[in-house]
């Protein structure tokens, strides 16, 4: 497994993905989806990288691991595919958004490549996972590769909005030069957390267009 990214994150990682521990977890990725069912499809692995480059990059979410029922995982974070029935965790998300613009919005759904288009990268802290077994690929060395990546953007960009939900999200989070980006940080949006009224109401949608605007850019159409 080489990944082939989006030029722009190509030229970016170039050297992150040159190094001992990269190459260690491709081919322990490579065993895990030989040896048991894994998502998403291999070839989708990376998907989070292209359709936003790093130049037009506005907007990150991280999310923890794919989705792991069948069907589901499609390479964004909190995403899936049209034909597929949108999960508990993303229903919250888009009730979330209703509530921030007071809109009545219900998207038949859940596939969120429109958000990827516009500069928001939906990444997972691991982008690999077995079936039927959430947090599976923990264990590889996914978490090294996505903190280097959040570094990377910390580093070369300046007003990012991140959005960090849950205590998994916050914890990728450290790292982030919070003097030149926006971090907004809530409970995930699963319906454990959300119920126990650590997600609904954080009108982070509205809070990011404001800040995006503010900086001069564009704000993103959810």
């Amino acid at each position: 497994m080489q990944p082939k990214l989006n030029p722009s994150w190509q030229t970016i990682l170039a050297e992150e993905i040159m190094k001992p521990y990269f190459q260690d977890l491709t081919k322990a990725v490579d065993e895990e989806y030989k040896n048991y069912i894994c998502f998403p499809p291999k070839e989708l692995i990376f998907t989070a990288f292209d359709p936003c480059s790093f130049e037009d990059l506005k907007v990150v979410i991280i999310g923890q691991d794919p989705y792991h029922g069948i069907h589901e995982a499609n390479g964004l974070c909190f995403s899936v595919n049209d034909s597929v029935r949108i999960p508990p965790s993303l229903r919250n998300i888009f009730r979330e958004l209703n509530d921030d613009f007071g809109t009545v919005f219900l998207p038949t759904s859940g596939n969120l490549e429109h958000w990827a288009k516009q500069g928001v990268l939906l990444l997972n802290a691991s982008l690999s996972v077995r079936m039927d077994s959430p947090n599976s690929h923990k264990h590889l060395k996914w978490k090294t590769f996505t903190d280097a990546v959040i570094q990377k953007i910390s580093d070369e960009k300046e007003h990012v909005v991140f959005l960090l939900w849950g205590s998994f999200a916050k914890n990728k989070g450290s790292k982030i030069d919070r003097s030149k980006h926006l971090v907004l940080e809530s409970g995930h949006p699963s319906p454990m957390s959300a119920n126990q009224g650590k997600w609904f109401g954080n009108k982070h949608f509205s809070q990011t267009n404001t800040y995006l605007e503010s900086k001069g850019k564009s704000p993103i159409n959810w």
